[in-house]
């Protein structure tokens, strides 16, 4: 397997859209620092070309639909003030280099050893704004996140803020429930996931054949109801589920017009 291409792509829409600056709540410096020089040139290509043109147009709405995700869990690691956080699935999140929130948080960034390895390469001198950054490469469909995560100094007994941005969709039902049933383990009373996920809408299949040309083909969606009842079976309480429409509004209507049609993503915020 090699490192995700999807890593890469989420990374340049939230340097495009700190870059364009399209709705004033959003901040994301350390986004373009991750990309490399080939990425960082494609995303300053883009923010030059014509704001009327039809590519300038779809980059803003991806920008914005990243601006909102990221805004939404930002929120909800705040809110949670918990002292670790473990990001499943990792990726290029910078939130470990950008949120001053987490001075005081061990973060744990899970993800499969190819896409880390890049990652770490990435990050090069940046200086964390957590108090500890711990990497744990793990294959969800085959590795030990318990026991990597205890490897790596995950203390079961302190509250987890658990984040699952943009993985969900990618896995198998039984490495979903796998996975879930690790999190659940190692989380104690007041730990809270957020969890991103794929709903029915027409757009799927469009969406899937663009994952499949990028190696990494769809396997999972769920209603909401369906993600309520899998996170109750595993003692998570969902607090709130949303799609990212719903989410935008409540930021701007500008946000909320450059979102429309993106119902089929949505948000779960759930504690224990």
């Amino acid at each position: 397997m090699r490192r995700s291409k999807t890593a890469a792509i989420v990374c340049k829409a939230r340097a495009f859209a700190a870059k364009t600056r399209t709705n004033p709540t959003f901040d994301d410096p350390t986004a373009i620092l991750l990309l490399s020089d080939v990425e960082r040139a494609e995303v300053e290509r883009a923010v030059a070309m014509p704001s009327r043109s039809l590519s300038y147009v779809r980059l803003v709405k991806r920008g914005a639909m990243m601006m909102v995700r990221t805004l939404a869990i930002d929120d909800a690691v705040r809110v949670a003030g918990a002292p670790q956080v473990v990001i499943l699935g990792a990726g290029l999140d910078d939130r470990a280099w950008r949120m001053p929130e987490l001075s005081a948080a061990v973060v744990f960034e899970v993800d499969h050893p190819e896409s880390q390895r890049d990652k770490c390469v990435r990050v090069g001198v940046l200086s964390p704004r957590a108090r500890d950054v711990r990497f744990v490469s793990v294959d969800f469909t085959s590795n030990d996140l318990d026991g990597a995560l205890d490897a790596a100094g995950h203390d079961a007994a302190k509250p987890t803020m658990w984040i699952w941005e943009g993985v969900v969709m990618y896995l198998t039902h039984v490495d979903i429930e796998r996975t879930l049933d690790v999190v659940e383990r190692r989380s104690r009373e007041g730990s809270r996931l957020v969890v991103l996920y794929f709903a029915p809408r027409w757009i799927l299949p469009i969406l899937g054949v663009r994952a499949r040309l990028l190696g990494e083909p769809l396997r999972s969606i769920f209603t909401a109801a369906e993600m309520r009842a899998l996170l109750a079976h595993f003692h998570f309480r969902v607090l709130a589920d949303d799609d990212i429409p719903t989410l935008a509004a409540r930021l701007s209507p500008a946000l909320a017009s450059d979102n429309a049609g993106m119902e089929h993503l949505r948000l779960a915020v759930a504690e224990l």
